[in-house]
């Protein structure tokens, strides 16, 4: 067990109450504010640089450019919501680069498996049609008489499998306490 200091104690503060909350509010919501995300974000830099100095803010600039990186170029492409994005941002930037990666891959399996059972769940309870509506956006109309309509944002909200923000906390929560006995890590 590492020594309690007030590294320490600021570093999981601002990563569990981030995701903590993110959790809550995106299971709540279906969104992710940026009255979390961005203050967050901002001090985990100010965190790298105290604590870390010049090296710690590379990592956490490669920890950044990592989660933001790929997750917003699947909200590019329509994978995820733009809150999504900015928790990985701001979450990375107190991670660093190699906790990031894990963090990411492991809420990655945490999905795939998470959403194999809601989907499973759903066939079972509802059966493939109704699930199949339910979950994906085909931009065709039901009625074949109206023309397509653009889908509104809650409207693709509520198809989310979803909230990402709990896989993330999960896979963070799960990181720092299999490296917490190694802490700090730069």
């Amino acid at each position: 067990m590492p020594e309690i200091t007030v590294q320490l104690v600021i570093f999981l503060l601002g990563v569990a109450g981030l995701t903590a909350l993110a959790a809550f509010w995106d299971l709540k919501e279906r969104r992710i504010p940026n009255w979390l995300t961005l203050p967050v974000f901002g001090a985990g830099w100010v965190y790298q640089l105290w604590f870390n100095g010049l090296g710690g803010l590379a990592d956490g600039g490669l920890g950044f450019l990592v989660g933001f990186g790929t997750l917003f170029v699947l909200w590019m492409v329509g994978g995820g919501g733009g809150g999504d994005v900015k928790l990985m941002g701001a979450l990375s930037v107190w991670l660093g680069f190699r906790m990031t990666l894990m963090v990411m891959i492991a809420s990655t399996a945490i999905v795939i498996l998470m959403t194999v059972f809601v989907v499973a769940y759903g066939m079972i309870v509802n059966g493939p049609y109704a699930t199949k509506r339910k979950l994906l956006a085909t931009g065709k109309p039901q009625d074949r008489t109206k023309s397509a309509k653009r889908e509104t944002s809650q409207e693709k909200a509520s198809r989310r499998v979803m909230a990402y923000a709990v896989p993330v906390a999960v896979a963070t929560w799960s990181v720092l306490v299999w490296k917490l006995p190694t802490f700090p890590w730069t």
